[in-house]
């Protein structure tokens, strides 16, 4: 399922990874010449992708993302 990108952050090793509106995430790694995505290195080309649809995989497993635990 398309997901709309909404954020990134970075993982415990670094890595850039995606936010998406279904509250799931995707690493979108600029490892030539597997990946190459060096729009990901910088602020500018990471705000420019705010809003590209990605292939969501867990919401087409049909996984829920896992919410916050809310606290009384």
């Amino acid at each position: 399922m398309r997901q709309a990108i909404i954020g990134f952050h970075q993982d415990e090793e670094q890595h850039w990874v995606a936010d998406l509106a279904c509250g799931h995430s995707q690493h979108v790694r600029h490892t030539p010449p597997w990946q190459n995505r060096p729009w990901v290195m910088t602020e500018q080309g990471r705000q420019e992708k705010l809003g590209v649809e990605l292939n969501c995989l867990l919401c087409d497993a049909i996984e829920q993302p896992s919410s916050p635990s809310i606290k009384d």
